[in-house]
C-alpha cells in the first residue's frame, strides 16, 4: 500500500491511525484509552479484527467468486499456489461442483 507520494505506508502508522480507529468507532474493539502518558497509541490486541482479517476477507471473496487460486496467490504475494490453497480452501464450499455439473449434463 502506498500513500500520495507513492511511498510505502508504514504499517504501524496505518494500523494505529487508520485501521484501528475504524473498528473502534464501530464498537467492534475497545476504543483507545485516553491519558496514555508516553504518547504511544496502544490498542486492544485483536487478531480476528485486525488488518490481516481484511486480507482473509479479500481472499475468500475472490475464491467464492470463482477466481483461480494461481491468480490469487500471485496477488497475495504467495510464491506457491499450493500454500494459498491450503490456507484458504475452507472458503471453497463448492469444490467439485463444476465437475459434477459437467458430468450431470453429459448424462442428462
Amino acid at each position: 500500500m502506498t500513500g500520495r507520494e507513492r511511498k510505502a505506508i508504514n504499517r504501524n502508522y496505518f494500523n494505529s491511525y487508520v485501521w484501528k480507529p475504524a473498528p473502534a468507532e464501530a464498537g467492534v474493539i475497545a476504543p483507545l484509552e485516553e491519558g496514555n502518558t508516553n504518547g504511544a497509541r496502544v490498542w486492544e490486541p485483536s487478531r480476528e479484527h485486525g488488518f490481516h482479517a481484511l486480507r482473509h476477507f479479500y481472499a475468500s471473496e475472490e475464491l467464492e467468486a470463482g477466481e483461480s487460486v494461481v491468480s490469487l496467490a500471485r496477488w497475495l504475494g504467495h510464491s506457491d499456489p499450493g500454500f494459498t490453497l491450503r490456507k484458504y480452501s475452507h472458503f471453497l464450499p463448492r469444490i467439485g461442483a463444476r465437475g459434477s455439473a459437467a458430468i450431470d449434463a453429459i448424462f442428462a
